[in-house]
């Protein structure tokens, strides 16, 4: 059996490590398309602050690792799909064959259609070559304007703040991390940035990025406003990378669209990690949740079905923790609230605490943290459990805080009862 797996980031190599677990004898070949080591691309930011070298970000450390599980390591990049045939063409020229496929081929960052923004001196913070190019001009006073606030942008944000840099972040979302965080919470990342020294720009979008004789950048924004940059990183989001799946007869929607199996549309194709389009049993849709816990966990899925062994998966997480300059956020489920659904919210805006609470009829399917770091392994058991308050929603309702508590009680309960029921 030969296994092709287009990927060779966490999902790939989790695949095929896995793939190797359950079949000793079958044929791996893992693919990616950069000159490196597999790496992960969370760990960036940490070479960028300094705390690792770039060995750091490599998955495996062992330089002996895919050789000693006979997983070959392959540098090309696919460009079609036939799966009729069962083959991929690479970009080298070359036709593989296969038995089973992972698709695990990530994502990449979206270049918004800026003048400008194609020149010298603007960056992505996504590749080792790109974490190079930036520590290259991220040198202590320099000017530096990040375009994006979301949860990767923050993450990059807090390394180039940490290289003690003059920075600048444009956000055209009314408040940071908008797909993650409410108006008040946003809001409140936003003041806590700025009260570090950041300035920021939200409701605003950088327009055109102009250069002179220099290498000064002349950031222009919706708002008129000029900011000079002696770096411009672009941080406004990603997108996977299928596009390669034209005419494959692999169905597409966000992202390669899949079963509890992690299985596509294609006969013996599957797709994991960033790329994926993943069944929540939660949310009850298919959503592609670009966080490296799902990656991994989809991978093992994938794989095990690759080799004959059933596996389904569970659900796809929907947590993202944040940790912005010092301030710890969470966001869980659907933290912007079901259509009628009850809410609450309890706010100290000088102790930096926010916590937002959304219902269905009778369960938390979401919520908002700004410091309560000792109640983020509840909230997650609470959305994710999908656990029944009965009176404890009306406790919540009036006292927030109260989280610890009714998890306690009403997730024992749910306990017994189902012990009750299959006994």
């Amino acid at each position: 059996m030969r296994h092709i797996i287009l990927g060779a980031g966490p999902a790939g190599v989790i695949a095929a490590e896995t793939i190797r677990k359950h079949a000793p004898n079958d044929e791996i070949y893992l693919v990616g398309d950069e000159p490196e080591a597999p790496y992960s691309r969370m760990a960036i930011p940490y070479l960028l602050i300094g705390n690792i070298a770039e060995g750091g970000t490599h998955l495996r450390h062992a330089g002996d690792h895919y050789a000693r599980l006979r997983i070959e390591l392959k540098r090309n990049r696919a460009v079609k799909l036939d799966t009729a045939a069962k083959t991929v063409n690479m970009d080298d020229g070359s036709t593989h064959a296969y038995d089973r496929l992972l698709i695990a081929t990530g994502s990449s960052p979206a270049t918004p259609p800026i003048p400008g923004i194609a020149g010298p001196g603007v960056h992505a913070c996504w590749t080792l070559a790109d974490a190079r190019a930036i520590a290259a001009l991220a040198k202590p006073g320099a000017r530096v304007l990040q375009m994006g606030a979301g949860f990767i942008g923050c993450i990059i944000m807090e390394a180039l703040a940490n290289r003690g840099v003059k920075l600048s972040v444009v956000e055209m979302g009314d408040r940071m991390v908008p797909r993650m965080m409410g108006p008040v919470a946003g809001g409140m990342i936003k003041a806590w940035c700025e009260k570090k020294g950041v300035s920021v720009h939200t409701g605003a979008k950088v327009v055109e990025i102009g250069r002179d004789a220099t290498p000064v950048m002349k950031v222009k924004l919706s708002t008129g406003e000029v900011i000079e940059a002696d770096l411009v990183i672009s941080a406004t989001g990603v997108k996977p990378n299928i596009g390669f799946l034209q005419d494959s007869g692999v169905k597409c929607l966000q992202g390669v669209l899949t079963d509890e199996h992690l299985q596509t549309s294609a006969c013996d194709v599957y797709a994991a990690g960033d790329c994926a389009e993943a069944w929540d049993k939660v949310s009850g849709k298919a959503i592609v949740s670009a966080i490296q816990p799902n990656a991994a966990d989809q991978a093992r899925v994938a794989a095990l079905n690759m080799v004959g062994q059933k596996a389904e998966l569970r659900g796809v997480t929907q947590i993202n923790v944040l940790d912005t300059l010092g301030l710890i956020s969470a966001s869980f489920g659907n933290w912007e609230g079901e259509p009628g659904g009850d809410s609450v919210e309890l706010t100290d805006h000088d102790g930096w605490r926010h916590l937002s609470l959304k219902f269905g009829d009778d369960t938390l399917v979401g919520c908002n943290a700004i410091g309560w770091t000792e109640h983020v392994g509840v909230m997650r058991g609470l959305v994710e459990g999908a656990v029944r308050l009965g009176p404890w929603k009306a406790r919540l309702m009036a006292d927030p805080t109260l989280l610890m508590e009714a998890y306690l009680d009403r997730a024992q309960a749910q306990g017994s009862h189902a012990h009750v029921k299959a006994a």
